[in-house]
């Protein structure tokens, strides 16, 4: 499993890139394996407002449906349209183009660095 060093991860299994007040999240790519195949992702609308460990959207496999909580407080700013067309985004590059959202962030929740949230996916 891949667990970029330089993100934040949530016990959700959705990982964050913080850059000054904004926000970029996915879910990791453990989550994107555990789900299986990605066939529909539904994603919070542009300026709409999330919660910090609210679910704010959902992720489609062929094995189930997962709520997606976001790791942050504040508006929508972003969405990834791309994945409407091509979801398996999610599967094959989840910390790139598999990206789901971006928040211009108030606040932020619980996080975790990329030791941390390994130790939780081995343990």
């Amino acid at each position: 499993m891949s667990v970029p060093t330089e993100l934040l991860y949530t016990a959700e299994h959705e990982w964050l890139r913080v850059d000054g007040d904004s926000a970029t999240i996915g879910i990791t790519d453990h989550a994107a394996s555990a789900l299986g195949d990605v066939v529909y992702v539904d994603l919070p609308s542009v300026g709409s407002a999330v919660t910090a460990g609210e679910p704010c959207g959902e992720v489609e496999s062929t094995k189930s449906v997962s709520d997606l909580y976001s790791p942050v407080t504040g508006e929508v700013t972003a969405v990834n349209e791309a994945l409407a067309d091509d979801p398996s985004a999610v599967n094959t590059d989840p910390y790139g183009a598999g990206w789901m959202f971006t928040v211009a962030v108030t606040a932020t929740g619980e996080t975790m660095d990329a030791a941390a949230y390994s130790a939780l996916i081995e343990g």
